[in-house]
């Protein structure tokens, strides 16, 4: 075996080349015999000639060497050179304290109190601390975006105002919760009772409808002004900076929203690990039905904000598409992107009594939809689910006479009578989307006509006692006149209580009543007709 007393300094391939050499002359040099000699085997490598031994020297000098020959062409022992210019690397992001409440406490602490007690401070302490991130970002959405970009003049004070909204008024609201619950706190850093301190803070919540009936602008507007070079530089210096957590400026906007509906979650879950005989059980509960009601309130108005943005992004071509209906809806079901038969992109919009399918179009840097086709009423409204392959979409020349595959994923829609417009065969992305269109418009179609059976119905209710009490009012003449004579004579049905006091002013009068009451009739069967016409237009 050769030793290597002093590091290795020539190169490996000679060094290789010189070792090989001594082999074969060891071999020539050996005299024959009848002795079976196990023959050397080659070295391939300077590390395996080193017994393995503890010292992290030797053990360091074979890692050089069998790095060496990685084919880094550096000679080992030589100190690598640096190079003249290093990237900086990046600053790794800011992190949260994700501490639990039960890090907190201390050992002896931690025994004292039960595994349920524990998870209900959990809970507790989940809310608390949610509550300081959330300021946190908000005070953070002032200080790092708005504040730079007003005093950059990268944006003016109008355009922040509509994306920021008044999110400055927000971080009072919340600072009054973390009191709340900070007087609440004991020595031992427990929570006792938390269930009024919500009940009375929750109601005050409603403040944020405003702010999320104004997002889909914002988000809108704050897109438009990404196009311009200053703003886009501006925050991708912001997301690549440590406080930004690699999270965008809309992210930020978008905080308050996804605290909101987070505090049903956090509230059940405290609720989940309270005892039932507590005090809080019943203001839990209590709160919990508060929260519902403040979110159904501001989603609903966040809908109804949604549906008149939407109404005036349209644009028509012809007066006839102007269904009075679009403007007087509240509520859009759903809305999204399909392609026509042709591959045509359409943006289709169902609103609650009409639907409507439209082009996205940009005017003037504006951006808004013009309407394709006739707009087709609900109640008006055929819908076919077309299983796939019964249509062959795309409108090419070449397409009419390929093998291509058939279409997928398709539903018709089209009027009842076809001589009011032409039908639309469209196709959606996946399964699950076509599902949805086809839910959403099943139940917007009977919706449609639950209300219109029951404006039926009450129409036709109400102009059978009309007429009743026509007929009541030409009888009544007779009626009296015939009284005195015949006692025992049949009396006319008894009439409503309305009719009953003109029947009673109507027989202690002179003759002109009757004259009167016949006159009245007329016109009660004119507006009897009138109504009916009305009733016919509106179906």
């Amino acid at each position: 075996m050769v030793a290597y007393d002093e590091p290795c300094v020539v190169p490996i391939k000679r060094t290789l080349q010189k070792i090989d050499y001594q082999n074969q002359t060891c071999k020539e040099l050996e005299e024959p015999c009848t002795k079976r000699v196990r023959p050397l085997g080659r070295v391939t490598s300077l590390a395996n000639l080193i017994s393995p031994v503890k010292n992290g020297a030797v053990r360091r000098f074979g890692q050089t060497l069998q790095a060496s020959f990685r084919g880094d062409g550096r000679s080992p022992g030589v100190p690598q050179q640096k190079p003249c210019s290093k990237a900086a690397a990046p600053t790794p992001p800011k992190r949260r304290n994700s501490m639990l409440w039960s890090e907190t406490l201390d050992v002896h602490q931690k025994g004292t109190f039960s595994t349920k007690e524990i998870k209900r401070q959990e809970a507790i302490f989940e809310l608390s601390r949610g509550e300081q991130d959330l300021i946190e970002d908000l005070k953070l959405a002032r200080k790092a975006y708005h504040d730079p970009m007003l005093k950059l003049s990268i944006m003016s004070e109008e355009e922040l105002t509509a994306i920021f909204g008044d999110l400055d008024a927000y971080i009072p609201l919340h600072e009054d919760l973390l009191a709340h619950l900070a007087k609440a706190t004991g020595p031992d850093g427990t929570v006792g009772q938390i269930g009024k301190i919500v009940v009375d803070w929750l109601p005050r919540l409603n403040a944020y409808r405003a702010y999320c009936s104004n997002q889909l602008a914002a988000k809108a507007l704050l897109d438009q002004k990404k196009q311009d070079p200053r703003v886009q530089d501006f925050l991708q210096r912001c997301l690549e900076s440590p406080f930004s957590r690699k999270l965008d400026l809309w992210s930020f906007l978008d905080i308050p929203r996804s605290r909101l509906v987070k505090y049903p979650l956090l509230l059940k879950e405290i609720l989940r690990h309270t005892p039932p005989d507590h005090p809080d059980t019943a203001s839990l509960e209590q709160a919990i039905s508060i929260i519902q009601a403040v979110l159904a309130d501001i989603n609903m108005k966040k809908g109804e904000s949604e549906c008149q943005y939407y109404i005036d992004k349209l644009e028509y071509l012809d007066d006839r598409q102007k269904d009075p209906r679009i403007e007087q809806c509240k509520s859009l079901l759903c809305h999204g992107e399909l392609r026509n038969k042709s591959g045509t992109k359409l943006h289709v919009f169902l609103f609650t009594e009409v639907l409507v399918l439209t082009r996205p179009v940009t005017r003037n840097d504006r951006h808004c939809f013009q309407v394709y086709r006739q707009p087709i009423p609900v109640q008006d409204l055929v819908l076919e689910d077309l299983q796939d392959g019964d249509v062959r979409m795309g409108g090419s020349f070449r397409g009419a006479f390929s093998n291509a595959d058939k279409a997928k994923n398709i539903f018709r829609v089209r009027f009842q009578d076809p001589s009011h417009g032409q039908s639309h065969t469209l196709q959606v992305n996946d399964i699950f989307h076509k599902q949805q269109w086809i839910n959403c418009l099943r139940t917007a179609m009977s919706t449609q006509k639950d209300s219109t059976d029951i404006c039926t119905k009450r129409s036709s209710s109400s102009v059978s006692a009309i007429i009743h009490m026509e007929e009541t009012d030409e009888n009544c003449p007779r009626a009296a006149a015939s009284a005195p004579s015949s006692p025992s004579s049949e009396e006319p049905p008894s009439p409503t209580p309305s009719a009953t006091s003109t029947l009673s002013s109507s027989s202690s009068s002179s003759s002109i009543s009757a004259p009167f009451l016949h006159r009245k009739s007329k016109k009660d069967k004119r507006s009897i007709c009138s109504l009916g016409k009305r009733k016919e237009t509106m179906v």
